[in-house]
């Protein structure tokens, strides 16, 4: 693919095939997405690739102790709830996903199975757990660094061939994640990919999500009309 078809054409993947994907080509693509700035060249990101057994008791983990109330323990620092015209781009990407699937508004057993869904981490073959140095956290310069990497990583697997949704409920139990990843404790957990081949007749994978025009999201500064 060109890049402007990857950028372009690329969308988030939630339903994917059961077939598995090689670490061949998953070196591939790791080894695009590492070709991404950083400040200062101090490149903080890892990759901790999990399939399989492992994976998963992962997806068990999680969905159990999400079920039983226990807290998340996402090592990022949260937001908190979105308002304005980020909670009305949410709404719009919720309901683009929910029509798709079939999903009606008092379904509530529905909607839950779609929750559901994300702490499995959308039932991919492959997650891909981003992490960085923890000697170098507590400022905002390395999960910067790292979500270039993630952008990088989704447009290199897209460009083969595979599909990936970027998932933080996949990394709500970050105990869980440690124990059956092997991350040490050196590491802090910045965010999950869900990686795979897309299943062309899962719904949700043909929503395209809505962007800011260019006017609406630049301001040109010291330029002739």
């Amino acid at each position: 693919m060109q890049y402007d078809e990857v950028v372009t054409g690329r969308r988030s993947i939630r339903g994917f095939k059961p077939d598995p994907v090689s670490k061949d080509v998953i070196k591939d693509i790791i080894g695009l997405a590492i070709r991404a700035p950083s400040s200062l060249n101090t490149q903080p990101w890892n990759f901790y690739v999990v399939s399989g057994e492992p994976l998963d008791r992962i997806r068990k983990g999680n969905t159990e102790r999400n079920l039983a109330g226990v807290p998340d323990s996402r090592e990022f620092r949260s937001h908190g709830a979105y308002e304005g015209e980020h909670r009305e781009r949410q709404i719009e990407i919720a309901k683009q996903l929910f029509a798709a699937m079939g999903i009606e508004r008092h379904d509530k057993e529905a909607r839950q199975n779609w929750v559901l869904r994300g702490f499995r981490q959308f039932d991919a073959p492959v997650s891909i757990v981003v992490t960085y140095d923890r000697s170098i956290h507590g400022g905002d310069i390395a999960p910067f660094d790292c979500g270039a990497v993630t952008n990088a990583l989704v447009n290199a697997a897209w460009s083969r061939g595979l599909g990936c949704v970027i998932n933080s409920q996949g990394i709500m139990q970050s105990p869980v994640v440690r124990e059956h990843a092997g991350i040490p404790d050196d590491q802090v957990i910045m965010i999950c990919v869900a990686m795979g081949y897309p299943d062309d007749s899962f719904p949700a994978n043909a929503v395209v999500s809505r962007r800011k025009s260019v006017d609406e999201a630049a301001v040109f500064v010291g330029f002739d009309d």
